[in-house]
């Protein structure tokens, strides 16, 4: 799919790259690979993300090689693209030529993929390609079985230059992806709104007897409508008790008269993340108990948003919220505050009740970085995500919104969305 980025985006996240890479280095990346899915069939195909934000091709077969100090300017920043397969275009429809690939990323010197490893040789033994630089995912809570092309692809250069220095992409790509430029934050506003009309699609069709599936079904509905990609992660739909799982995806239990339904939905439009959370009553009015549990994460919600500010961090808003959560936690009831003077400190009550961390940068992917201690900088995008889920009581509620950080105020991206119990009550009445 061909975006309508302006390739200046792509262009400057280059150029601040290269202005970090130390003399005599080049730095490459790989395009991802199709995912096989079953038999003869793939997943639909998605960008690697740091090869996205420095080139905007959303293509298989892909290259790029960035190198600063290399004499001849036009190999400087070099993008590879597949060759043209006539066979291919015919099944799976058109490819990219050189000139498309040119605009759309903003790269001058356009090759075939074929071309690749000949051009890079040429740079790593002239003398100025002595370190090289390589991608590959780093996420500190993140395990995955599955080798990637990434991975694979660090091996193979590895083999073939051992003598070569090397260094990690993923530290300076990590932290220029954390402060969004003008056109991120009006995609992921975009991303955003988009995400805003499928929950007020949700409030006016939630009934009981629904299945969350059905409900997930109005939301795809929206996003494809609104010309999104699909979600930026998988949904959760959850009804009653299924809102204690914080990772519920399964959406296929019935929604029953009297519980919560807890969403945590986003969609990713041109390749960038939203990430919006509400609980609603599925029958369209709070309980009593659940708007007192409400009530109080919405209390806490508000509290939190005075450190979306410049200096402040991940970290503070988690051990914020844990001290806020608790003493709403005793006034519900869940422990006293005699109990908490005897508590384990190794296994605080409130951790039964509050077991997830409130707050991630968010942008080509839905966990931007988990950076906890980085103070806050203008441009960056942080969801703030607090909640509260008793178990023995079937109520699971979790509120997010999406700020943007700037030099005052922070900034909601999801401004004007229902939030309030009247609000949602309202809404669901009509």
């Amino acid at each position: 799919m061909q975006n309508n980025i302006p390739n200046r985006l792509f262009a400057r996240n280059r150029a601040n790259l290269a202005a970090q890479l130390p003399p005599k280095s080049i730095a490459i990346f790989t395009a991802n690979e199709p995912m096989p899915r079953n038999g003869d069939e793939f997943y639909p195909f998605r960008q690697q993300s740091d090869f996205f934000y420095l080139t905007g091709i959303d293509a298989e077969n892909a290259y790029l090689l960035i190198a600063p100090s290399y004499p001849d300017e036009s190999l400087r920043e070099v993008l590879f693209i597949e060759p043209y397969d006539e066979v291919k275009a015919t099944w799976q429809g058109e490819m990219l030529d050189a000139k498309q690939a040119s605009e759309l990323s903003g790269v001058k010197t356009v090759k075939g993929s074929d071309a690749f490893y000949s051009v890079l040789n040429d740079i790593a033994f002239s003398g100025y390609g002595d370190t090289i630089f390589l991608n590959s995912y780093e996420y500190p809570k993140y395990e995955c079985a599955v080798e990637t092309i990434q991975q694979r692809f660090v091996k193979k250069i590895q083999a073939l230059y051992p003598m070569h220095q090397y260094g990690r992409t993923a530290p300076i790509l990590n932290a220029l992806r954390m402060l969004k430029s003008p056109d991120e934050i009006d995609i992921t506003q975009q991303a955003c709104d988009i995400t805003s009309k499928a929950f007020r699609r949700c409030l006016a069709t939630v009934k009981p007897g629904m299945y969350e599936y059905e409900v997930q079904a109005e939301i795809e509905y929206i996003f494809k409508q609104n010309n999104a990609t699909g979600h930026a992660y998988a949904p959760i739909i959850a009804g009653g008790k299924n809102a204690c799982c914080l990772h519920y995806s399964k959406n296929q239990s019935i929604l029953r008269n009297g519980d919560l339904l807890l969403f945590d939905i986003g969609c990713e439009y041109q390749n960038y993340s939203s990430d919006l959370s509400r609980t609603i009553p599925v029958n369209g009015k709070f309980t009593e108990r659940q708007k007192q549990c409400y009530n109080a994460v919405l209390r806490v919600m508000k509290q939190l948003k005075a450190l979306y500010r410049p200096g402040h961090c991940i970290n503070e808003i988690n051990e914020t919220t844990h001290r806020l959560m608790e003493k709403e936690m005793i006034q519900l009831g869940l422990f006293t505050e005699e109990e908490v003077k005897h508590q384990d400190p190794n296994k605080p009550l409130e951790r039964k009740y509050l077991m997830h961390g409130m707050s991630h940068h968010i942008g080509l992917d839905v966990h931007d970085s988990i950076d906890k201690f980085k103070p806050f900088e203008p441009g960056m995008i942080l969801t703030c995500e607090p909640g509260i889920y008793i178990r023995e009581e079937g109520i699971g509620i979790r509120i997010e919104n999406d700020l943007l950080i700037t030099e005052g105020e922070p900034i909601n991206l999801f401004e004007g969305l229902p939030m309030e119990i009247e609000e949602i009550e309202a809404a669901m009445q009509r």
